[in-house]
């Protein structure tokens, strides 16, 4: 297992993705949102991969891309 990952978010980035449940955007969209939110509320890489039914590496690569470019990500 690799070192631990997470993401740590501001008040209004929280409240942003909490928004983006029930915003008309893209599954995909509200899942990556949901992903970062359940990071940064502690959860680790693998539980929220389970979660979700991805693996790790996915759920890393969606941490990865929100930490390099923020909300474009």
């Amino acid at each position: 297992m690799g070192a631990r990952f997470r993401v740590f978010l501001t008040q209004d980035q929280d409240k942003t993705r909490l928004n983006l449940r029930t915003a008309d955007v893209p599954q995909k969209v509200k899942d990556r949102a949901e992903v970062i939110r359940l990071n940064a509320e502690g959860w680790y890489v693998e539980k929220i991969a389970d979660h979700f039914k991805w693996t790790p590496q996915t759920v890393r690569e969606v941490l990865h891309k929100w930490e390099k470019l923020g909300m474009e990500g």
